[in-house]
């Protein structure tokens, strides 16, 4: 796959992301997909299968009331089995109610994170997002 597909693919996903369209990121993923959040070097999510991410996708766009990924750069990383882009992203949300772990209704959160987007078969098979 070339880079600039993969870059397209990603660049979908995020505008999905951003417009809280479950159904547009699902369709960018392959039926297996893996999904993990790693946090200070903690999985603290991790899914297989697209009705699991499915699920987690809609609980994480219940949390925001806005929420915005942008992409401030990629890399690109291209194996003999697969080919993953590392996308480093700054990410600002507002929370649409409290929450013990993250804080109340109306807060704040932002940070820049990294997410690993693994690809086949010009689908993403596998996304970590690190914190």
């Amino acid at each position: 796959m070339k880079n600039s597909e993969m870059e397209q693919i990603v660049g979908a996903y995020l505008a999905a992301y951003n417009a809280f369209d479950v159904d547009g990121m699902v369709a960018l993923l392959t039926p297996d997909v893996i999904f993990r959040n790693v946090s200070e070097g903690t999985v603290t999510h991790e899914t297989i299968g697209l009705p699991a991410f499915r699920t987690l996708a809609e609980q994480g766009a219940a949390m925001f009331s806005e929420r915005h990924q942008e992409l401030i750069g990629l890399t690109f990383e291209n194996g003999a089995d697969a080919a993953v882009v590392a996308a480093t992203i700054r990410f600002r949300g507002i929370l649409a109610a409290d929450n013990p772990a993250t804080g109340s209704e109306g807060s704040q959160i932002e940070l820049v994170g990294r997410s690993e987007f693994g690809f086949r078969d010009g689908k993403i098979a596998a996304i970590t997002d690190v914190s």
